[in-house]
């Protein structure tokens, strides 16, 4: 792994060698590696309890809320209700269908921002020198916005350029960064030292990525009151309202069972009055 190779190909190799599955040591943890389909689609239908889960990364944690994000949150109830509401609310076929013309529309708008770039700045030769990776990004980033909070950040019906390359940098930067590999992960004992500073621009970016969807969050409630449009927002908002997503584990003391005899009186009430402890599910200061 430390040979200069790409970790894909070094982990090729040691799978020709060693098997489809083998362990791998990181650091203090183990890892281990599937290079098989049938063994990957065993493990994550046969077995799928075991893979199913998700280990406190300095992303999950700094990027992740605490490892509240879907994508970052370990298995369990909360995991569970989340991946309920994404299936059937957000990434059902039907509601895919619903956002399709999303996808037509910013197609046509780039093309034909495209063509107006040309026909104001082509030279003799009726050519022009276009970034198609900033062009390409432009598009994608307006795809996702318009789906996800009805809005487009670039060309016509967009808004100022600054803000709009800002809201792009920031989500590059997530997205780099719940990539990036932490020394800190595999040696917690050097996590102190946040070696590459990566913790610290995770912390960052963070921050800005809260602004960017605290002021979509206020924009949705806001145009929530004129009942305009039904975004992947405006979905989660109503999901959330539902309370769909209970915030709270609730148990009793010590796991002990709840007593269901009763006492006479007026009322038949128990006999023992039942106590139970409540938990947040996510980070207290979340709430």
């Amino acid at each position: 792994m430390s040979g200069g190779k790409l970790p894909h190909i070094a982990l090729g190799a040691m799978a020709d060698k060693h098997g489809p599955i083998f362990e791998i040591r990181l650091g203090v943890r183990q890892a281990l590696v599937v290079s098989d389909a049938k063994l990957a689609k065993e493990l994550f239908t046969k077995c799928d309890l075991a893979v199913s889960s998700r280990p406190e990364t300095a992303s999950s944690r700094n990027l992740g809320y605490e490892m509240a994000m879907f994508g970052f949150a370990p298995y369990g109830q909360y995991w569970r209700e989340v991946r309920k509401v994404v299936s059937t609310e957000l990434l059902s076929a039907r509601r895919l269908e619903l956002q399709k013309h999303v996808l037509v529309s910013e197609t046509d708008l780039s093309i034909n921002e495209l063509f107006g770039v040309w026909s104001q700045k082509a030279n003799v030769a009726g050519r022009v020198s276009v970034e198609m990776k900033q062009w390409f990004g432009d598009l994608n980033l307006n795809t996702v916005l318009r789906m996800v909070v009805g809005k487009r950040c670039f060309g016509s019906g967009g808004g100022d350029i600054d803000e709009a390359r800002r809201c792009q940098r920031v989500m590059r930067d997530f997205f780099h960064l719940a990539g990036v590999f932490v020394v800190g992960d595999i040696m917690p004992y050097l996590r102190w030292l946040d070696v590459g500073g990566y913790e610290k621009k995770m912390k960052e970016t963070s921050k800005e990525l809260d602004l960017l969807v605290g002021q979509w969050l206020e924009e949705h409630r806001e145009r929530e009151i004129l009942d305009k449009g039904k975004d992947f927002m405006d979905v989660m908002l109503c999901v959330v309202r539902a309370s769909l997503l209970q915030a709270f584990d609730i148990s009793t003391p010590n796991g002990e069972e709840v007593d269901m005899s009763e006492s006479g009186g007026l009322t038949n009430g128990k006999a023992t009055p039942l106590d139970v402890l409540v938990s947040p599910r996510l980070c207290p200061s979340l709430y």
